[in-house]
């Protein structure tokens, strides 16, 4: 890890507002726990509070507890995406609506424990602006799968920042300027974490237990986790295309290494074993180590490509929020229109008729 830089720390009071945006997908069976414990939490909290909850185009139940939850609750608000984007487009999407001087990521399985974000905001009043989740424990997690995680984390700081911190996920909580300062880099395969520590800004953690899932099944399996890790890698480092180029170096290594060995061989009169399986070995190291590399670029390629069609990175399909009943227009009743409607009838009726001949009348005395 490289040299941490210097921040002089101001302490600060509690954000005007809180924004915890929580990203979802499939997670109907989970919703009615997350309601009850984040609003049971979210009660006790010293300052007001939003909560913007991202549907990534689910395709089970899980709108209908959250239009439920909506209705109940004007603190809540459900953005749901026109299909589903991605983990990271979901968390772009709710931060891109955050309003909070303090703006809080999680994942609505609840596997990161509302309750940590109490201990996030003292260290956001110490006057920190990244404030992170390290899981210290995984509650139920098999020996493979919490083996997986460690390597997983250790290689994504190999790979792409030396100042990535381990055993993190994206349950963070950041302030408004660190916010600011994500939000205005728009690349298209986005690595949040990588991102948030790209930045900068007085960065610290605050340790705590994962919890299992209350509801449902895991949404980031190994396949998952391994597209995640390449993608990481791939549009947040050139490390890959340097591991390219040193394996073709060591490969040509081997190569003179041979040669000479052969002709050493000759020139002291040792026999020199020919044959094609030399030939064979050496032809598909090399061929393997041109083809690798060149796949290694087309994923570079290919990236760019993507990202000079300047794609927006999510649409939203609709933006949810309970109605403010003194906002809301006058209802007129059909009973009211009725009345209404016949006081302006008498209105009328009192009123002398406007003739031909009265109109004529009046312009002679007009022009006389």
């Amino acid at each position: 890890m490289g040299a941490q830089t210097y921040h002089l720390l101001k302490p600060r009071e509690f954000p005007n507002l809180l924004s915890i945006v929580v990203t979802a997908y499939n997670e109907e069976e989970g919703i009615p726990f997350l309601r009850k414990r984040l609003s049971a939490f979210v009660d006790t909290l010293p300052c007001p509070t939003e909560i913007i909850i991202v549907n990534d185009g689910s395709s089970d139940g899980s709108l209908a507890p959250l239009m439920e939850w909506v209705d109940a609750d004007s603190r809540v608000r459900i953005l749901n995406l026109a299909r589903n984007f991605g983990h990271q487009a979901a968390a772009t999407a709710g931060l891109d609506q955050a309003a909070g001087d303090a703006v809080v990521l999680m994942d609505a399985d609840l596997q990161d424990p509302p309750e940590v974000i109490a201990a996030m905001l003292e260290k956001y009043r110490e006057g920190y602006d990244v404030v992170y989740g390290r899981r210290m424990s995984r509650a139920a997690e098999t020996v493979f799968k919490r083996v997986s995680a460690w390597a997983f984390y250790r290689l994504m700081r190999l790979l792409i920042h030396p100042d990535l911190p381990a055993d993190v996920g994206d349950f963070r909580l950041v302030s408004r300027a660190c916010l600011d300062a994500l939000l205005a880099m728009r690349e298209t395969h986005r690595f949040l974490r990588g991102m948030v520590a790209w930045v900068g800004f007085p960065q610290t953690d605050v340790p705590f237990a994962r919890d299992i899932r209350v509801a449902g099944e895991t949404k980031y399996p190994l396949s998952k986790m391994l597209r995640l890790a390449w993608t990481a890698a791939i549009s947040f480092s050139a490390t890959p295309l340097r591991i390219s180029f040193a394996v073709g170096l060591l490969i040509a290594g081997v190569g003179m290494l041979e040669a000479v060995n052969a002709v050493v061989r000759s020139v002291l009169g040792l026999p020199v074993v020919a044959g094609w399986s030399s030939v064979i070995v050496v032809t598909c190291l090399i061929g393997g180590s041109i083809l690798i590399s060149i796949g290694v670029l087309g994923e570079y390629v290919g990236r760019i490509f993507e990202a000079i069609k300047d794609r927006p990175l999510y649409i939203v399909a609709s933006n949810v929020t309970r109605q403010d009943p003194s906002a809301l227009p006058p209802v007129h009743h059909a009973a009211e229109v009725s009345k209404q409607l016949a006081a302006l009838g008498r209105v009328h009726a009192m009123r002398p008729a406007v003739t031909a001949e009265s109109v004529h009348a009046g312009t002679v005395r007009g022009g006389s």
